[in-house]
């Protein structure tokens, strides 16, 4: 899933994917729900807008409406990942989790060490995909919100049951855990050229 494609502008709505390194439940292991939320709190101060998200055990998926920040978007989510990177540590070294941390500090490469990088919580890279429609969003919402009852996980029986996720408030308006902002009420998106995000 990760891929070492950049990000070629600063600016736009990307469906986003991470995840924990070698698909590891690190997120579900501490609880690490609100370290996503924290940064999604921090990047709605910069001005960008969470139109959507899935906190799965071990890996992430969001729509987020970048507004141009002066930052290189690549930049921003390798930031977010450090920032959750040191809270997940943090957690498992709290709950004497000393084999997992073992793995994570085996899994960090030499350059990577040499830099003093101490665990490797994540895959290297993220996924990506640039949503340049309305319909585009939504097929990315849909499938994310139907992540937590299909395949292997069977977590819920409807998207709307899983709390981590913002399937409730596309399916049934009401807010779920964490505030979103529908895409639809995002005006002056220009999904070819550029943005212009004004809250309607």
């Amino acid at each position: 899933m990760p891929v070492k494609r950049k990000i070629p502008c600063s600016e736009g709505v990307f469906f986003i994917t991470f995840t924990c390194y070698q698909w590891l439940p690190l997120i579900e292991m501490t609880n690490g729900y609100d370290l996503v939320y924290k940064w999604f709190d921090y990047l709605k101060e910069q001005d960008h807008y969470i139109i959507g998200y899935q906190i799965m055990p071990n890996h992430v998926h969001a729509v987020i409406a970048f507004s141009n920040s002066g930052k290189d978007i690549n930049t921003i989510i390798g930031n977010g990942k450090r920032y959750m990177a040191y809270g997940i540590v943090e957690r498992l070294e709290k709950s004497k989790r000393y084999e997992v941390l073992i793995n994570l500090q085996n899994g960090v490469n030499n350059s990577d060490r040499k830099r003093r990088k101490k665990h490797e919580v994540w895959e290297d890279s993220f996924d990506w995909k640039d949503c340049r429609s309305r319909k585009m969003i939504w097929q990315k919402l849909d499938y994310m919100h139907n992540n937590a009852c299909s395949g292997k996980w069977q977590l819920v029986e409807n998207p709307v049951d899983y709390p981590h996720s913002s399937a409730k408030f596309y399916l049934t308006g009401e807010q779920g855990i964490y505030s979103v902002t529908n895409y639809m009420e995002l005006e002056d998106i220009d999904l070819t050229r550029g943005y212009n995000y004004q809250k309607k």
